[in-house]
């Protein structure tokens, strides 16, 4: 496979082409009638100039008698093949409507579905504006890349090659002329397109990506700005990218322009060397006034599709470039995919063991699990503390799949996590994160969002449980008021309470709660945590605690540093011990509960 060396990617042209050409495998009974009809009504084109020619003849009196019936004879073929060409080029562009608008549709909808399940690092390291200007900048490139070959290069192509058989046929030095005219044409066009233009425009194309994500960066954190009076900082910053995006682009049409007058320069001594070839005909009696007006039209039709030609290219060009990125997403892997075989998961009791579990992050030499086993039981409550970084949040992570194990295995009631489909074990976990996130849906949206299909009586109940119910019943429209981005119309204990009613409504078998109830107000707590009480009945329940008073109702208290367990054990037992870390973190943040009301 052929690498673009500036990349490491697949070359460009044959990459974007050959993702192209494998959709419109997809329908191939339409790609053939659009090109069938843009062929006939090319051909019919192509057979014009002779009866221009034949016209000039009739009228001039070079036929004899009967020169007005060959002239209207002339006429009605010509109206006939104006008239092919008309319905051919209609049916050639509604075919083309329908099939581009499947083909745009399938390679959205995939784009899509691979986005949703790369990897939770992948999604960390792309910004979202960006992501979303690629598939979209991809889509209506992939529509101008199909009109360009099937609807512009495929008659130029007919037409190049039909006339000049003609002009050769009739003389042979001036298919000659022609033929290489054309060949040093599209040389050009094609060494220069590719060469000159496709690497500026290369760059041109990334930094409008980052254009995209920095103007969706600063958007999506609006409220900081506003609360920092960031406003003319990121208009700066903006202003910046703005500025080599301005640069990169002007370049790019800058060659796109030096193209063009190179291509036309061409042109222009292509004509001088037809029409003074004719003439020569001409006065050695080699070619009557209607060869010269047949020649004169023909050299017209194909000086307009050479020209056209070289826009053509310039467009294939422009959507390879645009489409690039578009067909790179396809190329990745997935980072953390179902293997094969995967089966559904089924959880009963909800046992999470870790068997000597190896786990470290990609670009980091030490790993963070070693060798790192433990089990909690089923409807067990458990508690993680310990200090940042010390393996509390990889351990959910782990129990999600949201990475793979480098060695040794989790599962959960027996079964293999990596054997199972992640749609089928996420399924069997219910998470309650520190910042609940939100869809722009209406709430009801929002907390079905478990258990697809959910009555209102459902949804309604699940509020109730979470303490959610009566604060949506004071909302304008109740359950089908939309929340905003993010969910940026609610409070912070408003979020966390549909959050809590989204996870009642899936009613998985395991809970996982990142600090449910920080930063918030004291009532808003309070009515989260008779929530939560409730959630954890019956469920196995793990709790990444920041402030330890949060599970002093835990069956265990796992305490992590640097991706050991250290201390296991209920509350009270942890702290009678001497010298211990969870009675030194307990100790600090009472110290620190102090001081704060003391002051």
């Amino acid at each position: 496979m052929s690498q673009d060396t500036q990349t490491g990617r697949r070359e460009p042209f044959r990459a974007v082409l050959g993702f192209t050409f494998k959709h419109w495998a997809r329908q191939p009974g339409q790609v053939a009638w659009v090109a069938g009809v843009t062929i006939v009504a090319t051909l019919a084109e192509l057979f014009t100039p002779v009866y221009a020619g034949r016209l000039v003849d009739a009228v001039s009196g070079t036929v004899g008698a009967g020169g007005a019936e060959a002239a209207l004879w002339a006429l009605g073929a010509m109206m006939v093949l104006a008239a092919i060409m008309v319905i051919g080029r209609h049916f050639a562009f509604t075919g083309i409507t329908t099939m581009t608008l499947r083909t745009m549709s399938d390679v959205s909808q995939e784009a899509f579905a691979r986005l949703q399940r790369f990897s939770t690092d992948w999604h960390a390291n792309n910004f979202a504006g960006s992501t979303v200007r690629k598939i979209t900048r991809g889509m209506w490139a992939l529509d101008l890349l199909t009109d360009t070959v099937l609807i512009a290069l495929l008659p130029s192509l007919v037409i190049l090659l039909g006339m000049t058989a003609v002009l050769a046929w009739h003389w042979p030095a001036m298919g000659l002329v022609v033929a290489l005219g054309a060949l040093a044409y599209i040389g050009l066009t094609l060494a220069l397109s590719l060469r000159f233009v496709a690497p500026a425009a290369r760059l041109g194309n990334a930094w409008d990506t980052r254009l995209g994500g920095a103007l969706a960066d600063a958007i999506t954190c609006n409220p900081v700005v506003k609360a920092y009076g960031g406003e003319a900082r990121e208009d700066l910053r903006l202003a910046t990218v703005v500025s080599k995006w301005s640069r990169r682009t002007q370049r790019a049409w800058l060659r796109g322009t030096w193209s063009g007058t190179g291509q036309n320069v061409v042109l222009l001594v292509l004509r001088a060397a037809v029409i003074g070839l004719v003439i020569w005909l001409w006065a050695n009696g080699q070619a009557s006034p209607g060869d010269v007006a047949f020649v004169l039209t023909a050299y017209a039709v194909v000086h307009g599709y050479l020209r056209d030609v070289g826009q053509h290219v310039h467009n294939l060009q422009r959507s390879v470039n645009d489409m690039e990125e578009l067909v790179w997403m396809h190329d990745l892997p997935y980072g953390v995919p179902d293997h094969k075989g995967a089966v559904d998961m089924g959880v009963t009791a909800g046992e999470i063991a870790f068997e000597d579990v190896t786990f470290h992050y990609g670009g980091h030499h030490d790993p963070l699990y070693r060798d790192f086993s433990l089990t909690i039981r089923g409807g067990e409550k458990v508690g993680l503390v310990g200090r940042s970084g010390s393996g509390k949040t990889t351990f959910v992570k782990l129990v999600q799949r949201l990475y793979d194990v480098t060695g040794g295995r989790i599962a959960i009631d027996g079964q293999d996590i990596a054997g199972v489909t992640q749609a089928s074990l996420r399924q069997q976990i219910a998470i309650v994160q520190q910042e609940p996130v939100l869809f722009h849906r209406s709430l009801a949206e929002n907390i079905a969002y478990g258990r697809p299909g959910a009555s209102l009586a459902q949804v309604e109940q699940a509020a109730k449980l979470a303490n959610a119910h009566e604060f949506i019943m004071r909302l304008p429209k109740g359950y089908a008021t939309l929340v905003g981005e993010r969910g940026i119309k609610l409070s912070g204990g408003e979020r966390q309470r549909v959050a809590l009613a989204r996870a009642f409504l899936a009613d998985a078998p395991i809970l996982i709660l990142d600090e449910a109830t920080s930063s918030l107000d004291s009532e808003s707590e309070a009515l989260i945590q008779q929530a939560i009480e409730r959630l954890m009945e019956g469920r196995t329940t793990i709790v990444i605690a920041h402030r330890l008073s949060t599970v002093r109702a835990m069956d265990r208290i796992l305490v992590f540093d640097r991706g050991r367990v250290i201390e296991e054990g209920p509350h009270e037992a942890l702290l009678t011990r001497q010298d211990g870390a969870y009675r030194a973190l307990f100790e600090k943040q009472v110290s620190e509960l102090a001081k704060g009301l003391a002051a």
